[in-house]
């Protein structure tokens, strides 16, 4: 099974790949022949992504939580998260954006991989299914942020064109401001929630268990930090208290982060939540 996880994988990733570039090449000319194999190979790269978890999972009695499979399960959720909202919305623009995403996460797990980086032992606070719902949840949540990150990232950029009175292919591709807003505050209201119940279970598990010191761990302090932002973000744009650049702005400091907390996880050797240190 381990062996038939890494030939899904790699064939994921080249599946990725080369929708990324019918993507790139559906976005400059419009072609929608481009379009339709791009969103085929996605899915069928989604498909070896998904065998390739499953067949790794049943490898090692359970999900691993190390730095690169962490990577690969947000790639994993990343593409889905998009397929829900393309169907939802009708919009494929973003796929030019969010498959790329995906495709460097694998590539970075699979470097991190080479580098002696996997495989980390596995904490027993993780053998609990509130845990493996509490990962679920976050990780879902995150490719929702991410998805409304890009949104608001291409409303700045479409906005300031705008102000600016000047034209390019990028503007010309981009689907109008009003759609843009509505993808981001979509994606986002969508994660807020599951963020939300992910951080209740992880608080419940450490009540449980009582580690020390968990409070002040660097991924609980920022994961808080993420919770307040996006929740700011909400307040604010179903609220009317401000424009949509300013949220758009609020959006992307947000998915910034999201970021620097991955970082943490995976970099600080502090507190308890540390993945493939």
């Amino acid at each position: 099974m381990e062996q038939f996880s890494i030939v899904a994988f790699w064939f994921a990733t080249v599946l990725y790949a080369a929708a990324t570039v019918l993507y790139g090449y559906w976005f400059l000319s419009r072609r929608r022949v481009f379009s339709w194999y791009a969103t085929f190979l996605t899915g069928a790269g989604f498909l070896c992504h998904t065998l390739s978890v499953y067949s790794r999972s049943r490898a090692t009695q359970g999900t691993l939580l190390d730095g690169p499979n962490t990577l690969i399960l947000l790639a994993w959720a990343l593409v889905l998260v998009y397929f829900a909202m393309e169907h939802a919305i009708k919009i494929k623009v973003y796929g030019t954006a969010l498959v790329p995403v995906s495709l460097i996460l694998m590539i970075v797990a699979q470097l991190l991989v080479a580098a002696g980086r996997g495989g980390a032992a596995v904490s027993p606070l993780v053998e609990n299914w509130k845990v493996g719902i509490h990962v679920a949840l976050i990780t879902f949540a995150n490719a929702g942020y991410f998805i409304g990150a890009v949104a608001s990232l291409a409303y700045v950029v479409q906005e300031r064109q705008l102000k600016g009175h000047k034209t390019s292919v990028l503007f010309r591709r981009l689907p109008p401001l009003g759609a843009i807003d509505t993808i981001a505050r979509r994606a986002i209201a969508f994660a807020f929630p599951a963020y939300t119940g992910g951080l209740i279970l992880g608080v419940f598990r450490a009540f449980e268990t009582d580690p020390p010191g968990w409070w002040a761990d660097p991924r609980v302090v920022l994961a808080g930090l993420v919770w307040l932002v996006f929740g700011l973000y909400l307040f604010l744009r179903y609220g009317g208290r401000s424009s949509a650049r300013a949220t758009a702005l609020i959006a992307l400091g947000g998915a910034v982060v999201v970021l620097a907390l991955a970082v943490v996880a995976r970099s600080v050797p502090a507190g308890f939540h540390i993945f493939g240190v």
